[in-house]
């Protein structure tokens, strides 16, 4: 199949590019850069000039492929509404292009959009007020058009070597105060899974994905963020606390909502559907291998 890759330069969407080309796809891959051009290029990919501001460059790409895969989103958190505003545009692009075909459109999304502090599973909808960002809502909108739209929800930690995620904004912050704090008792949770486990998800929803469905890449449903703490503050020799609700945005700055976040999630029914099985190193296996810790 040609796949439209949007985010294919990005810390996920370059996986899943190098996983399409892998099991015999074949790439186009959007870039708004000359260096994410350069990235794709060298994967093996085709190159399609654009953004998620440039509907006309998404059109053209979803209409020239057999497949969409939408992993681009800014992470600019000063932009947070702007940024989901574009989100919902880029996905009615993409929809618009592939209404009538049946050809699948696969939509990321993330387990901690959804109100914390329950269980979620696939068929969990109950989206809190505190993300201005519709991914869900604006994928499965063109279900009833004839697109085969799924979602792959993604943790907190989508982790691995190169990582410059939420768990390196961590250890930047214990390094810049010199201790590594979890809030309280330590033990709100974050799910992960392993970046290369992700993307092979994200190529089996394409190839066999149901339309309407969700998917979680979720490895581990749910590790007590006082174990990062303690695992970056061995990574950077420097000690662990406990901090009162009242430091933690001194703390951790933007970073203060995730690190206090409580966020479980299964991803029981999407193995057993899916027959994916994510065997890649755990969240703290990756801790302590050392490569967060670079400067």
């Amino acid at each position: 199949m040609r796949v439209f890759v949007t985010g294919a330069s990005g810390w996920v969407g370059s996986a899943i590019v190098k996983e399409l080309l892998a099991t015999g796809h074949s790439v186009i891959g959007l870039a708004r850069s000359d260096d994410s051009a350069a990235q794709i290029a060298a994967a093996g990919a085709e190159v399609l000039r654009g953004s998620l501001q440039d509907l006309d460059s998404l059109k053209g790409g979803a209409a020239q492929s057999g497949g969409v895969i939408h992993t681009a989103f800014s992470h600019d958190f000063s932009k947070f509404v702007e940024n989901g505003e574009d989100e919902k545009r880029a996905i009615a692009a993409l929809g618009e292009a592939l209404a009538g075909t049946a050809k699948p459109l696969i939509v990321t999304s993330g387990t901690g959009l959804l109100t914390p502090g329950k269980l979620v599973t696939e068929e969990t909808m109950n989206f809190g007020g505190h993300v201005p960002r519709a991914p869900e809502a604006a994928a499965f909108a063109w279900t009833a058009r004839d697109v085969r739209t799924s979602v792959v929800r993604l943790p907190p930690s989508t982790h691995g070597t190169g990582d410059k995620g939420f768990l390196k904004v961590a250890v930047e912050a214990a390094r810049r105060n010199g201790v590594s704090a979890y809030i309280g008792d330590g033990q709100n949770r974050w799910p992960g899974v392993h970046r290369l486990d992700a993307a092979k998800l994200f190529c089996r929803a394409l190839e066999i994905g149901r339309a309407g469905a969700v998917y979680h890449a979720v490895a581990e449903a749910g590790v007590p963020y006082r174990d990062l703490a303690e695992a970056i503050a061995v990574g950077l020799g420097v000690p662990h606390a406990s901090i009162g609700p009242e430091k933690v945005e001194a703390h951790f700055g933007w970073f203060a909502r995730f690190a206090t976040i409580d966020n479980i999630a299964s991803s029981e029914k999407t193995q057993s559907e899916l027959d994916w099985h994510p065997t890649g190193p755990t969240l703290l296996d990756d801790l302590r291998s050392g490569s967060y810790f670079s400067v």
